[in-house]
């Protein structure tokens, strides 16, 4: 039987037109863009308009997806959405984005792991494909942060963004060097539930509810967990730090992915970093950068990419890709 791998044939992706900058939260909050920016690296964030779901941003950036790999929605067996800020609590924003798509086949549901949803993703349409089960997934990373935000909190508020991102994967004959996803390490640890969660939801408040987040304690866990998740990647690859071309990490803060660049001995110039226009756009992130990187030139056929991600949970993971 021939073995399969998940390769990466088009990405996209899609910001809100609302800026939201350092200067405009100044002047309401008791911060500042320099202290916004040494603490962070945020500059600006990208906030949805009233009106404006979670499936309408990942809606456009899966047809950008697939418009890049040449694909139509008729090609699509498995629409998978990471993200916290859905829709509705039912149904599923996944199946929300196949509708607006057009689509009447096949099957859409989401992942939920907070910022780590993408990598989870990935290792779900990993499965998927080497299963024979799915051929052409697209997968969606989708947020409106800016709805779960307590806009009077200048630890939080600050801190995250609206947007999202979409690969189309599809099955291809593995071979040696060739491209494709490689391996994903997925984790999470739910005693850290109080670190960084959201104080509302159907069952226990029947509320929205707002983000809360304990900072340095989701620091602390994010360099080792993440340093942890790059050691049994390149460990299951055979692989050393020396083989990365590019790391393209979630895009929280700054001096944690300053953090994972060290690490691996990698150059900043090596690191794809949107944190400062993007702010955390939880399980956006990735796909937003992976699309930035491909679009400026930088990413090329062969390099081998680095994903990482932390998020709520705490979950946690990798992925090793072969553009």
């Amino acid at each position: 039987m021939t073995a399969l791998r998940a390769v990466v044939t088009g990405v996209g992706a899609y910001l809100p037109e609302k800026v939201l900058s350092n200067e405009e939260l100044a002047a309401r909050l008791q911060t500042s863009d320099d202290w916004i920016r040494q603490r962070t690296g945020i500059a600006e964030r990208r906030i949805a308009a009233e009106g404006e779901l979670t499936s309408d941003l990942g809606l456009q950036a899966a047809q950008r997806a697939l418009e890049n790999a040449g694909a139509t929605a008729d090609d699509v067996d498995l629409v998978i959405c990471a993200t916290t800020t859905p829709d509705q609590t039912f149904p599923s924003t996944a199946t929300q984005i196949q509708a607006k798509l057009g689509m009447t086949r096949g099957a859409a549901f989401d992942v939920q792991a907070v910022c780590s949803g993408f990598i989870f993703g990935l290792s779900v349409a990993d499965s998927f494909i080497k299963s024979g089960q799915a051929k052409n997934i697209l997968l969606v990373g989708a947020e409106t942060y800016s709805r779960i935000l307590d806009w009077e909190d200048r630890g939080t508020c600050v801190l995250f963004g609206d947007g999202a991102g979409a690969v189309f994967l599809q099955a291809r004959e593995a071979s040696d060097g060739g491209p494709g996803l490689y391996s994903t390490h997925i984790y999470s640890d739910g005693r850290f539930r109080d670190a960084l969660y959201v104080d509302g939801g159907p069952s226990s408040t029947q509320t929205v509810g707002h983000l809360r987040m304990q900072g340095r304690e989701v620091f602390r866990h994010a360099v080792v967990r993440m340093a942890e998740a790059i050691d049994q990647a390149l460990e299951a690859n055979n692989l050393t730090p020396g083989d990365i071309d590019w790391l393209v990490p979630h895009q929280a803060n700054i001096r944690i992915i300053e953090a994972m660049a060290q690490r691996l001995n990698l150059p900043m110039d090596r690191v794809v970093v949107t944190v400062d226009r993007h702010a955390n756009t939880s399980a956006a992130s990735i796909p937003l950068a992976l699309d930035e990187a491909q679009r400026d030139g930088r990413l090329k056929p062969g390099d081998l990419l680095l994903l990482e991600a932390l998020g709520g949970g705490f979950t946690w993971g990798s992925a090793l890709v072969r553009w």
